[in-house]
């Protein structure tokens, strides 16, 4: 009997070893799956722990400044964020050359960033969602970043949403328009006897002509080769279609037929209108509209025309609006003007809310206080000023109303930027005094004519076609650069090329996905 009780002593014992180790291996593996902060909790009055001091880091597109201003305005950034949320702010520079690859690359490798800055339509951010690269952060938004949660419309968030949870908070309180065209020389048109604002190719053709026959020195549009706008660009001047937000490389092939059929996919590279791309840019070519190496060219085109080295540089609608300003500057007397792709037909499609937008890393070892960080980044006048402007007396000072230089200000020692693309709000912004103000009466001329943006839930998922679409983005890199520069001889036999190029590499599978993938889209807008 003896005996049997120390038995079951012994095994109740080892019973509740067992069951004690059981749950603190479990309690171990809830916390390192769990992607909450342990720094930072909210006790039983709804406050928030920030007791612990933590580095938040983000990730931006640029080349890091190197003048030092930037390491002097952060050491004012950090004060108050250390102040206001007992975290430090770093910024990961994602430098411009090759910067997708890079981008995507840092995304994949699993290093555990905060912030991210991201972009559905040129920073492929529904790509990275569904690579797992960003943070579900439905749930922490409302307790950590209460004000950017409760300012942004639930039409907004919507389009923020992977699989149905947020996945990215939108830039969706900054008025700008990224529409490109065309910036040249009105004061040289008109010395050509071009006195309307132009509008069209031929137009351009003809003022390019001008400068050509008038101009000794001077290259119409000195551009390197990898510039290939012009290929949408003819499209959206000559055709309804309007691009999907899916990237292929260099040129996007897949749009919709127009906004009327915005569901309906299609290719302007197997439409006439690209044969006729295709005719008119050898005919420019030959014609020396740009320079006979321009596919090795690298050089700095925005330079050039305000040097008076060259008569176009293109670009979107808000570079327009500073540059007109510098050119006063540049080239005292000049005067230009910009032909914005749409001018031709009103071809404008409002931008996307997430053109500009921000994500918590999947990986981030703080997102609660990440997102505390871009809530101040966001919603606090003070911090928002310093991370966009620096420091007032030394990057800016306010006259009438306006940011304009200190005296004595040096472009190469003083100037500031954190690129922060992802958080900037109407509210806070000081108009400058280098922008021209001219720029809300074309935003007034935009609003007259835009659509809706009709993909802001759309989300493409390229898990069928990832094979085919790195083929098809191999074969825009190789071939399209020539047939935009005039470089590829015959231009229906280059297109022709192109098409079989494409069609090898998958075309027809990609294009029958995503056909697929929108029509149940299209069901989903429909039946809300």
């Amino acid at each position: 009997m003896l005996k049997m009780r120390k038995f079951l002593v012994l095994f109740l014992v080892m019973l509740l070893s067992f069951t004690l180790v059981a749950c603190n291996g479990s309690s171990k593996t809830s916390s390192e799956n769990s992607k909450s902060d342990p720094s930072t909790k909210v006790n039983e009055n709804g406050e928030i722990d920030t007791s612990e001091f933590v580095t938040i880091t983000m990730m931006t597109l640029g080349d890091k400044p190197t003048n030092g201003q930037l390491e002097k305005v952060m050491e004012q950034v950090n004060a108050k964020l250390k102040e206001k949320a007992n975290a430090h702010l770093e910024i990961k520079w994602i430098e411009w050359a090759d910067y997708m690859t890079k981008y995507n690359l840092t995304l994949a490798s699993g290093e555990p960033v905060d912030l991210i800055i991201t972009a559905t339509d040129w920073l492929d951010a529904w790509g990275n969602a569904q690579k797992g690269a960003f943070m579900d952060i439905t749930e922490l938004l409302p307790t950590y970043a209460p004000q950017t949660w409760g300012e942004v419309s639930e039409e907004n968030w919507e389009q923020t949403k992977y699989e149905d949870k947020i996945v990215m908070i939108p830039e969706d309180s900054y008025t700008q328009w990224v529409n490109h065209g065309f910036f040249y020389r009105t004061d040289w048109a008109k010395e050509f006897g071009i006195t309307e604002p132009i509008k069209d190719f031929e137009t351009l053709g003809e003022y390019f002509q001008g400068i050509v026959d008038n101009k000794p020195g001077v290259i119409p549009w000195d551009t390197p080769g990898t510039n290939v706008t012009t290929a949408w660009g003819y499209t959206t001047s000559y055709s309804d279609a309007i691009e999907l937000p899916i990237a292929t490389g260099v040129f996007p092939i897949y749009w919709a037929q127009s906004y009327d059929e915005a569901y309906n996919v299609m290719s302007p590279v197997f439409e006439d209108t690209f044969v006729d791309y295709a005719k008119l840019m050898k005919d420019w070519a030959d014609k020396g509209y740009w320079r006979a190496d321009v596919l090795n060219y690298k050089g700095d085109t925005r330079a050039l025309f305000q040097a008076g080295k060259t008569g176009a540089d293109q670009h979107h609608t808000e570079t327009f609006s500073g540059l007109r300003t510098q050119m006063d500057l540049k080239q005292p007397g000049s005067e230009i003007d910009m032909f914005a792709w749409s001018d031709t037909r009103d071809n404008l499609i409002s931008m996307s809310v997430t053109h500009g937008a921000t994500a918590v890393g999947a990986h981030s070892e703080n997102p609660e206080r990440a997102l505390m960080v871009y809530d101040l980044l966001r919603n606090d006048e003070e911090i928002y000023k310093l991370f966009n402007y620096g420091i007032e007396g030394v990057q800016y000072e306010i006259a009438d109303g306006k940011r304009v230089r200190p005296e004595g200000y040096d472009e190469t020692k003083d100037s500031f930027a954190s690129n922060f693309w992802g958080g900037r709000v109407d509210k806070f912004e000081i108009p400058s005094s280098d922008k021209w103000e001219g720029v809300s009466e074309m935003y007034a001329e935009y609003d007259k004519i835009k659509k809706p943006y009709p993909y802001g839930r759309f989300v493409f998922d390229s898990t069928p076609v990832e094979a085919e679409l790195a083929a098809l983005s191999q074969v825009t890199a190789q071939m399209v650069p020539a047939i935009a520069f005039g470089k590829a001889g015959d231009p229906e036999k280059a297109v022709k090329d192109l098409r079989n190029r494409l069609e090898a590499a998958g075309y027809e599978k990609v294009l029958k996905e995503i056909q697929k993938q929108m029509d149940e889209y299209k069901k989903l807008v429909e039946g809300n």
